[in-house]
């Protein structure tokens, strides 16, 4: 089996938080970088959505909804 710490799921969000908040962070600087409306409006969307996504697995650390509680 493996290491406590690969076990522990919020060490896999949390990872998996910085992989997004990376690609997000990479998205919004590319906005600037392409003139094309609709580039611009698909990378800011799907900058949102992984926003989201990062928003999701901070509550499931926290276990700030209902859904991620032991009793939830």
């Amino acid at each position: 089996m493996g290491s406590d710490i690969d076990s522990d799921p919020k060490f896999h969000t949390r990872k998996m938080r910085q992989r997004l908040e990376d690609t997000l962070q990479h998205m919004r600087a590319d906005i600037d970088k392409v003139d094309d409306p609709r580039f611009k409006a698909m990378f800011e969307t799907s900058a949102e959505v992984l926003g989201g996504l990062m928003k999701a697995f901070a509550d499931y650390e926290q276990k700030n909804e209902p859904a991620w509680r032991e009793n939830g």
